[in-house]
């Protein structure tokens, strides 16, 4: 389970040099289900205050939970809580740039990480190079006179 400090990383992401300055909270948790589903992780992602009215584009976004930590409130309170709650230990990555999330997350023997550190890994997995197509001779086979050659070739023609 990766828990992220939803407004420390976009401003980490807002800030990166990766033409990733168009990107806002919705953008961001779609690129983090991507990274957490090529991973094979779950992620959560909190955000402060009580988020937009509609928070129906957050719904569907696989691999991801997104929480607000309602009016007034601070998604650090909110991580703090889930640490606490937490009981898979080291399993636990805790994603923030705040001293003080790291260190509750150390104590309970979770893994912690920099909001800049996560977003260049991030960035870095999700563009490797994709895998290469094989040809399309390969599916479709040789042509008639490729074949002709072929037998040719072995002496099999008749």
């Amino acid at each position: 389970m990766i828990i992220i400090d939803g407004n420390n990383l976009l401003c980490a992401v807002q800030e990166s040099a990766a033409g990733s300055e168009g990107i806002g909270d919705i953008g961001m948790c779609r690129i983090i289900g991507r990274y957490v589903r090529a991973v094979g992780e779950k992620g959560q992602v909190v955000f402060d205050g009580g988020g937009p009215p509609d928070k129906s584009a957050f719904d569907n976004i696989e691999g991801v939970e997104v929480f607000f930590a309602g009016l007034g409130g601070d998604a650090d309170g909110v991580i703090e809580d889930k640490i606490k709650a937490d009981t898979s230990g080291p399993r636990l990555t805790v994603v923030s740039s705040d001293r003080r999330l790291r260190k509750a997350a150390r104590a309970k023997r979770a893994g912690a990480i920099k909001s800049e550190v996560f977003w260049q890994s991030v960035q870095k997995r999700l563009n490797r190079e994709a895998p290469r197509k094989e040809p399309p001779a390969k599916r479709e086979g040789l042509s008639e006179s490729e074949t002709e050659r072929w037998l040719e070739m072995f002496g099999l023609e008749d």
